[in-house]
C-alpha cells in the first residue's frame, strides 16, 4: 500500500517563503526549451517564447511542475505547433499530433490553445492576450496583447509572472510578483473589487491559493472578496460547475480547513454551498460557522489518528479520494439529518442537493458521502456497545428473529459486519464521522484548544477500529453467501418471492455469527429453522 502522509494542523504560522533568485531547468525542460529556440531560429519566426503563470511560481519556490504554458508574442499556438512539426520532419523525427482546444469562456478558456507532445511532456501554446469584460457578463473581449498587458490580466501577481525562454530569465511585469511570492500575500494585479467583478470566480481562485500555500489575503482583497455585489455576481455570473470544480480543487489540496475558513469568515459559504428550498427541519442559525467547526475538528483528529483514515484504498489515487469525500462528510455533517421534497415530493438529503445540484460535482461523490453519514449513524451503536455493555440485550433482541439466535458474544460482530457490508471500503471513513458527531461539534468551540476531547474521540475511533480489525472483518463485503438463491429455494421448499430475501439476510447474519461455519453446517441450521416453521 502507498504511503500517506498525516495531513498537517491548519492555521500553522506562516513562516518566511523562500523564493529562489532564478528558475532552475530540469535536463528535459532545457531539453524542450532548446528545440523551441532551434524551431524560432531555423523559420526565422522571431517568437518571444514565455513561460507563464503557475509553472513560473512554482520553479521559484523550488517546486517541480510539468504544467508548461507558453505565450506567443506574434503568433497563434496551432501555427507555432505545426512549424515544431516542420522542424521535426527535417530532422527525420516523427510528427507529433496538435490538439487544439477553442476557446470556452464558461470554462474560462477565452482564447484558442494549441497543445502537443514534446519530449514526452504535454505543452500549451496560447497567444499573449489582453481582455476587456462587459457590465454583465464575466465573459471577456480578448484581443492580441502585450506580455505586459497579459500580465496584468492575470488573476493574482504571484500567477503573473513569465519565464522568457529566449533570454533566460523571469520576467515581473507587474513589478510585485515575486516581492507577494516572498511575502506570502495574495494580491490581484489591478484593483481587487475591479478585477472580482470582471471575473468573480478569481475570488474562489485566490482563496484557493492562499489555503495551498498558506499565503495571506491582504485586506484590500478581503474586503473586495466580501462586498455584497461581489458576492452577487459570483452567485449570477458564475456557474455551479465552474464554483465546483473550485470547491473540489480546494477539497483535494493540502489545506481544505484553511480555505473553508476563509469561504465563511469572507461571508461566501451560503453563496459557494447554497441550499434547497425550504429545507426539513430548517438550517440551523449559523449553519456556515457550525460547518467549518465540524471539518476543523476533523483536520485535527485526523492528524491525530494518522493516515489509516484514508486507507481503505489500495493506492494514492484511492486514499486522495477517500480523504476527499472525508472531509466533505465531515463539512456537511451538521445537515446529514435534513431533507428536501423533489419535484416528485421524494425525500432527498440536503447534503445530495448541495453537492449534485449547488457544486455540480459527480453523483457518485452525493450517494458516498449521504452513505457515509447513515452508516456513521449505525457506528454509533457500535461505538456504546465498545463503552458500555448496557445496550447489547437491546442490540442483540433486534438482530435476533424467531429462526436465528444470535450469541451473545457475537453480537458486536454481526452489527459490525451488517454496517460494513452496506459502507464497504469507505467505512474507516464512517466510523470516523462517527467519532467526529458523538458527542457533537459545537461551533462556538475552539477545537484546537480542545486536546482532552481530541483524545476521546481517537481512543473511540482506535478502538472501534481495532475491534473490526481483530474480528477480521475488513473485507467482509466481499464474503460470498454459502448458498445463493437457489440453494435456499430447494432447501425452504418453496418457489421464490419475498421469503427468500429475508432468508438471504438471515443467512449472512448466520455467516457473520459463525465465520469458520461450513456450507453443511449452514444447510443443518436452515434445515431446522425450516422444521421449526413447519411446526409453527
Amino acid at each position: 500500500m502507498a504511503a500517506v502522509s498525516p495531513p498537517t494542523p491548519p492555521q500553522q504560522q506562516r513562516c518566511v517563503v523562500e523564493v529562489r533568485e532564478g528558475v532552475e531547468l530540469t535536463e528535459k525542460e532545457e531539453r524542450i526549451f532548446r528545440r523551441l529556440l532551434d524551431v524560432v531560429r531555423h523559420f526565422g519566426l522571431g517568437t518571444q517564447l514565455r513561460v507563464a503563470g503557475g509553472w513560473v511560481r512554482d520553479k521559484l519556490l523550488g517546486k517541480d511542475s510539468t504544467d508548461i504554458d507558453i505565450a506567443l508574442d506574434n503568433m497563434t499556438g496551432q501555427n507555432f505547433c505545426e512549424k515544431v512539426n516542420e522542424y521535426s520532419e527535417l530532422l527525420g523525427e516523427e510528427q507529433k499530433g496538435i490538439g487544439v482546444i477553442q476557446c470556452n469562456p464558461d470554462q474560462s478558456k477565452h482564447l484558442e490553445t494549441a497543445r502537443m507532445l514534446i519530449f514526452d511532456i504535454w505543452i500549451d501554446f496560447v497567444n499573449l492576450r489582453s481582455e476587456k469584460y462587459a457590465e454583465n457578463s464575466r465573459i471577456p473581449t480578448v484581443e492580441i496583447g502585450t506580455a505586459k498587458e497579459d500580465a496584468f490580466r492575470r488573476d493574482l501577481t504571484i500567477n503573473s509572472l513569465f519565464f522568457n525562454i529566449n533570454t533566460n530569465t523571469v520576467e515581473d511585469l507587474t513589478g510585485r510578483g515575486i516581492e507577494d511570492l516572498k511575502k506570502g500575500l495574495i494580491v490581484t494585479p489591478l484593483p481587487a473589487k475591479a478585477t472580482f467583478l470582471d471575473d468573480p470566480l478569481r475570488v474562489l481562485r485566490a482563496i484557493r491559493f492562499a489555503a495551498r500555500f498558506n499565503f495571506t489575503l491582504t485586506e484590500d482583497l478581503k474586503d473586495a472578496a466580501s462586498d455584497e455585489k461581489v458576492k452577487s455576481e459570483l452567485g449570477s455570473k458564475i456557474s455551479k460547475e465552474r464554483i465546483g470544480h473550485e470547491v473540489d480543487l480546494m477539497m483535494s489540496d493540502k489545506h481544505p480547513v484553511n480555505a473553508m475558513c476563509y469561504i465563511r469568515d469572507l461571508g461566501l459559504f451560503y453563496v459557494v454551498f447554497a441550499f434547497p428550498e425550504k429545507p426539513d427541519p430548517p438550517v440551523p442559525d449559523k449553519c456556515d460557522r457550525l460547518c467549518v467547526s465540524h471539518i476543523e475538528v476533523a483536520w485535527n483528529l485526523a492528524h491525530s489518528i494518522g493516515c489509516s483514515v484514508f486507507s481503505g484504498g489500495s493506492d494514492s489515487k484511492s486514499q486522495d479520494e477517500h480523504r476527499r469525500l472525508c472531509f466533505y462528510s465531515a463539512l456537511f455533517t451538521p445537515v446529514r439529518n435534513t431533507i428536501y421534497l423533489d419535484k416528485k415530493s421524494k425525500k432527498i438529503p440536503v447534503t445530495n442537493y448541495i453537492i449534485r445540484d449547488s457544486l455540480k460535482l459527480k453523483a457518485s461523490d452525493a450517494d458516498t458521502v449521504v452513505n457515509v453519514h447513515a452508516a456513521s449513524e449505525k457506528f454509533a451503536e457500535l461505538i456504546n456497545l465498545l463503552e458500555s455493555n448496557e445496550n447489547l440485550t437491546t442490540v442483540k433482541e433486534k438482530l435476533d428473529d424467531e429462526y436465528l439466535e444470535i450469541p451473545t458474544d457475537s453480537v458486536k460482530r454481526v452489527l459490525a459486519g451488517l454496517i460494513l457490508r452496506e459502507i464497504k471500503d469507505f467505512w474507516r471513513v464512517a466510523l470516523f464521522i462517527c467519532t467526529l458527531t458523538y458527542p457533537e461539534v459545537s461551533s462556538g468551540g475552539d477545537p484546537l484548544g480542545q486536546p482532552d476531547e481530541l483524545h476521546q474521540r481517537k481512543e473511540k475511533y482506535t478502538r472501534a477500529e481495532r475491534l473490526i480489525t481483530e474480528l477480521e472483518l475488513d473485507a467482509v463485503w466481499k464474503m460470498k453467501p454459502l448458498l445463493d438463491g437457489k440453494a435456499i429455494m430447494g432447501i425452504m421448499q418453496v418457489k421464490g418471492g419475498p421469503l427468500i430475501g429475508k432468508w438471504q439476510q438471515r443467512l449472512l447474519k448466520w455467516q457473520l455469527a459463525y465465520p469458520r461455519g461450513t456450507t453443511e453446517e449452514c444447510i443443518e441450521w436452515m434445515k431446522q429453522s425450516q422444521s421449526k416453521r413447519q411446526k409453527v
